[in-house]
């Protein structure tokens, strides 16, 4: 089976998570091949379609899986072949995305939804799944807090609380993490922004700090969560995305009200929890490994293709 995978293509590449998703993919006998979209605006996304007919005429994909909205409805004004297209919060979140990200669900022959959040909100009628991305516990090493904290120049005696996210970015609501963390009045307890490090650095930093703070104003399955699990640290979080699902039967993880009192409350109790979570075999047992999604991915192109 040949699928041609459409996202967009930063400065930076892929996002991580499309990446792993097609190795994953590749490793079950799946041949894609990646489409970038580089340009910005429906102006810019309308002036790669011809680029894509001819990508799509000379590949002969069984199936387009198009990551994000906007990429789903530029997969679907080619008719030629199936478009499975999966949302991710924001093309859902954000209302005139969602307009957009609407039409993308009508055309598309079967829609991926991450969070069932952004389901109640798209609403959509049928040919749709609930299938958050996946992460390969393999890039999450066990290692020891000490030994993490030696390696990311931490101070042994601080209590970190890792702000989930880049303080510049506005829909992670930086100023409510920081107005929690300040209710602690704890000189001690220091919020880490996480910006700028590498995949192995944000394992080591999960594995120093004492906690994740999430208090983002919208989400639709975010992956730090995933990745906080896999590295048994603590978490906590306002109600967004999927959050309070991934955490429900994890201990040291907390999910609470949009509200700095409560947040702090959380994180203290969080801080003072002093131990590795299960999040790790949560992520096994909710089948949210690469692996694990990549099967689930297969059997849609396999129902779509046989529809055709």
């Amino acid at each position: 089976m040949r699928v041609l995978i459409i996202a967009r293509y930063k400065e930076r590449g892929f996002a991580p998570f499309v990446t792993e998703q097609v190795a994953a993919l590749e490793k079950t006998g799946v041949e894609c091949r990646c489409f970038p979209v580089r340009s910005k605006g429906i102006t810019g996304y309308l002036k790669q379609l011809p680029e894509l007919r001819r990508v799509i005429k000379e590949f002969k994909p069984d199936v387009v899986h198009a990551h994000y909205g906007l990429c789903g409805l530029l997969a679907n004004l080619q008719r030629r072949k199936p478009v499975v297209t999966t949302y991710h919060g924001s093309d859902i979140n954000e209302k005139p995305v969602l307009r957009l990200s609407k039409i993308a669900i009508r055309l598309s022959a079967y829609n991926v939804f991450v969070s069932q959040k952004i389901i109640d909100i798209a609403k959509p009628k049928n040919n749709y799944a609930l299938i958050p991305c996946g992460i390969n516990l393999d890039d999450y090493p066990i290692v020891e807090k000490a030994e993490a904290r030696v390696q990311m120049g931490l101070q042994p005696d601080k209590k970190y609380v890792l702000f989930a996210g880049a303080y510049d970015n506005t829909v992670k609501n930086a100023p409510l993490a920081k107005a929690t963390v300040a209710l602690l009045n704890d000189e001690n307890v220091q919020l880490l922004e996480l910006k700028g490090y590498t995949r192995q650095q944000v394992a080591l930093l999960m594995q120093a700090a004492d906690a994740l703070l999430m208090t983002s104003v919208t989400e639709g399955s975010p992956q730090v969560i995933k990745e906080a699990l896999a590295c048994g640290c603590p978490i906590v979080s306002v109600d967004v995305g999927d959050v309070k699902e991934r955490v429900k039967d994890v201990e040291g993880c907390l999910v609470t009200e949009r509200d700095a009192d409560k947040l702090a409350l959380a994180l203290k109790n969080a801080l003072s929890y002093g131990r590795r979570t299960n999040g790790r075999d949560a992520i096994t047992h909710d089948g949210l490994t690469n692996d694990a999604i990549a099967l689930k991915l297969k059997n849609i192109y396999s129902v779509v293709t046989a529809n055709r």
